[in-house]
């Protein structure tokens, strides 16, 4: 019986957190990787096809590529991996401390993205496309019970996660004390709030602000919802439907734009 995609994604992550090392696939995420300098590259695979879609990224890279059948791709991917002829062994990338992330200098008044528990790799991904149209500082999750960098999340981010920090830490609770020694207003995502982002940012909009959404269903843990300085909720048309966490990600970071 074929095994269901998020069984083959969390046995990816699993291996990738033993291995400590990535492959990334696509030719857009491979592209990407190939172009960024902060990446260790390893060891690079493709088709002839997908090497001449890649050269400039590949010379600018300096990496020799290895020339892969199309009809027996060598690389060590999961089936199903929509890898289009390129896949892209690298190290994780180190965004570095909390801190430096947090008090780094950009446009605007600081944003940040928690994330308590999410593991979806695709909606980790699309949250990082989110936090970089944005311009949040960025993506903070606990190392546990989180997406790890994998293929799937690397193409569901489209290159943002080359661009967009996205830091894993220790304790998220931790984190959250931590940021709010550092003058950050730490705002959690509740549906069932009193009040609604906007009314929680009003007159406070100069203000470094960071936003902590759960997983779906779950929501926040009780202890985040201990630590955080407010629970607010997305304002809603009616009182039926949700957002799935990535949409939500989306709206709040809209929402508390500075």
């Amino acid at each position: 019986m074929k095994k269901p995609r998020w069984v083959i994604e969390k046995e990816q992550a699993r291996r990738v957190e033993a291995a400590g090392t990535v492959w990334l696939f696509g030719l857009h995420a491979v592209r990407d990787a190939l172009e960024n300098p902060r990446r260790e590259k390893l060891r690079l695979v493709v088709t002839r096809n997908a090497a001449d879609k890649l050269s400039e990224a590949i010379a600018m890279s300096g990496i020799e590529p290895e020339m892969a059948d199309p009809r027996k791709f060598t690389a060590p991917l999961d089936p199903g991996s929509v890898h289009q002829g390129a896949a892209l062994e690298v190290k994780p990338l180190d965004w570095g401390k909390l801190a430096d992330l947090a008090l780094r200098d950009g446009p605007g008044a600081p944003r940040l993205v928690l994330l308590d528990r999410v593991t979806d790799p695709h909606n980790v991904g699309a949250i990082l496309r989110s936090a970089e149209v944005f311009g949040a500082r960025a993506v903070i999750a606990p190392r546990h019970h989180s997406a790890p960098e994998t293929g799937a999340l690397a193409k569901s981010a489209s290159g943002a996660l080359e661009r967009q920090p996205y830091l894993r830490v220790r304790n998220l609770a931790d984190a959250i004390t931590e940021l709010q020694g550092m003058g950050y207003l730490v705002l959690g995502l509740a549906g069932e709030a009193d009040q609604t982002i906007e009314t929680a940012l009003e007159g406070r909009r100069d203000r470094p602000v960071a936003l902590v959404l759960g997983a779906e269903g779950p929501g926040l843990r009780p202890r985040t919802r201990e630590t955080v300085d407010a629970l607010v909720r997305i304002d809603a048309a009616g009182g039926f439907g949700s957002l799935n966490v990535s949409n939500a990600a989306a709206v709040a970071l809209y929402a508390a734009r500075g």
